[in-house]
């Protein structure tokens, strides 16, 4: 490697990281919203809790998503720093667009529209690995439908079982169970999320023949995306937190629970299968679960069809970014 990409490198890398941590702050709500609003933890405390099992999450999935995001989404072979330059910047602005207006849009297929939108922007069409894409496009239904169904089944149960319980005794139950289902939710969204930007950053290296061997993912780049991820947790979005955990419906400690364990099962079986899933998608379905399990006027469906409407929005919106990212490049 010459002298000049090798600086080139370390900098991408930490933007990677950057967008890692940015990704944390943005989906810190995700994590926590449910538990915040419920009461049973205060913000300071709750993202320490989410941002230790982001942290974690290592120890307890394979890398099977982040194979998927690294050679899963467009061909390998045409990835070069000025297509992981804008597939970040792409996912970056992107994230910074929706978090300032409080719409807690995908992280993950912001990241996934960037890389499409500057790898077609390089090679083409011909360069999509469609088998990839069309797998993370269905997650963007199925992901919320299974979040919505798993929480409306486990409303259902718990209704059942804690029927002879008193209002108030069963919210001191499940206040004690949200926190078991708040670390669940939130190994799985560092055991998703953060699997993504390594990807990334090992197919930028795997390009520049500085990974031995086939493709893999260094352990220094896990413990490092694990890590800003984990940061970008403890900073917290606030402003989603707000639209996640009380605007589209309201939350007793036991329908918490209901939420946060239907997501954790969806992520958990998704970055099993190696799927890059939206964990925003997960949790808002989840939450829509067991609010329409009280009555369908329950849940608030015009800020749900608002947080939709940025779901489908995401990816085409990344894309273009990204690609115009990259031609920006090639002027230097």
């Amino acid at each position: 490697m010459d002298p000049i990409a090798l600086p080139l490198l370390i900098a991408l890398i930490g933007v990677a990281l950057a967008f890692d941590f940015l990704n944390g702050l943005h989906d810190a709500a995700n994590s926590i919203a449910t538990i915040v609003s419920t009461r049973v933890l205060k913000p300071q405390y709750a993202v320490v809790w989410a941002a230790f099992f982001n942290f974690i999450a290592f120890l307890f999935f394979g890398l099977h998503v982040a194979t998927t995001v690294g050679k899963g989404i467009v061909d390998a072979a045409i990835i070069d720093p000025q297509v992981i330059f804008g597939a970040l910047m792409g996912a970056i602005s992107w994230n910074l667009i929706t978090w300032a207006l409080g719409i807690p849009s995908s992280s993950s297929h912001a990241l996934i529209g960037g890389l499409l939108g500057a790898g077609t922007a390089k090679a083409g069409l011909g360069a999509v690995i469609w088998s990839g894409v069309f797998k993370t496009s269905a997650a963007i239904v199925m992901s919320p439908a299974i979040g919505l169904l798993l929480a409306l089944l486990l409303v259902l149960i718990i209704s059942w079982i804690f029927r002879r319980f008193t209002p108030h005794g069963a919210d001191g139950v499940f206040r004690k169970l949200q926190l078991v289902s708040a670390s669940l939710y939130s190994l799985g969204h560092g055991g998703n999320d953060a699997q993504k930007t390594m990807g990334i950053i090992a197919v930028l290296l795997y390009s520049q023949g500085m990974l031995q061997g086939e493709f893999h993912v260094p352990f220094w780049v896990v413990i490092s995306c694990q890590a800003a991820m984990g940061f970008g947790t403890l900073f917290g979005g606030w402003k989603i937190v707000h639209t996640m955990g009380s605007k589209i419906t309201r939350l007793s400690p036991a329908q918490g629970f209901c939420a946060e364990t239907g997501g954790a099962i969806t992520l958990f079986m998704a970055t099993h299968l190696g799927i890059p899933v939206s964990t925003t998608h997960t949790i808002t379905g989840a939450i829509v679960g067991v609010g329409a399990s009280r009555r369908l006027s329950a849940v608030r469906w015009n800020i749900a069809s608002r947080i939709i409407v940025a779901w489908v929005v995401t990816l085409p919106a990344a894309a273009l970014i990204g690609a115009g990212f990259y031609w920006i490049t090639r002027f230097f």
